[in-house]
């Protein structure tokens, strides 16, 4: 095998972005992702500060949500989200693009509005990660998003917010690699929910997955790697991410 559980475990944004989740669940949420030591918690942006006190001295890093999940608020509007979350303890900011304007092939407003994200987080030291929602895109659109994020360096180009009508691809993965510079990370949301999907898309150049089940993807590495369970007495949220 050639991977260790800190290179998979840090793959994983866990995702609790389901609204129909209790103040129990996320907070059950915050403490299974500490106890499996992953990349960060993605969580909705009323929870955020809650989550950053929980994770607070821990490798595990506070993410949210910009624009979510339809991308259709003013730049305006995105930039005091990301003013907000920053002050609420954020170090990863996940954006969704305008896709009614990217559809419009109006690519200055586009690029103005994910310049107006990535200025805020830079400006405080934190990094963005800009949803595309590939599901409603043609190639062309694509490649165009991974072009000008790669100019305004954005840190990760990412699928979907998994609540469109469909999620990570192989095509669209590759496809966002080879088309992001290789200073800009690709991350797959959407779809992957046992270990060899994970497995599979980081074989693609894929560095980061957005995940709901996080729990059962590390138990099977954990078992395939012969390590020692983890005991965590929360139920896993399911966020459906």
């Amino acid at each position: 095998m050639n991977y260790t559980y800190f290179d998979l475990a840090k793959m994983i944004d866990h995702s609790l972005l389901n609204p129909t989740l209790t103040e129990a669940d996320l907070d059950a949420g915050c403490r299974l992702a500490l106890a499996y030591d992953v990349a960060s918690v993605c969580i909705m942006p009323y929870a955020l500060k809650r989550c950053a006190d929980l994770l607070r001295g821990s490798t595990v890093k506070a993410s949210t949500t910009i624009g979510f999940p339809h991308g259709g608020n003013t730049t305006a509007i995105k930039q005091a989200e990301a003013e907000r979350a920053i002050a609420d303890g954020c170090e990863e900011l996940d954006m969704v693009v305008n896709i009614s304007q990217v559809l419009s092939g109006k690519w200055d407003f586009v690029r103005a509005d994910i310049k107006g994200v990535i200025d805020v987080a830079h400006a405080a030291g934190q990094k963005v990660k800009v949803i595309f929602e590939n599901c409603y895109l043609k190639d062309e659109h694509k490649i165009e998003l991974c072009r000008i994020c790669s100019e305004l360096r954005a840190d990760w180009v990412k699928t979907s917010t998994g609540y469109g009508t469909g999620g990570a691809t192989h095509d669209d993965l590759r496809l966002m690699r080879e088309h992001a510079a290789p200073h800009v990370q690709v991350k797959a949301a959407g779809g992957v929910r046992d270990l060899d999907g994970l497995l599979a898309v980081r074989e693609l150049g894929v560095s980061r997955c957005g995940a709901s089940r996080t729990k059962d993807m590390l138990d099977d590495c954990r078992r395939r790697l012969n390590l020692p369970a983890i005991a965590v007495s929360e139920k896993a949220a399911v966020a459906g991410y």
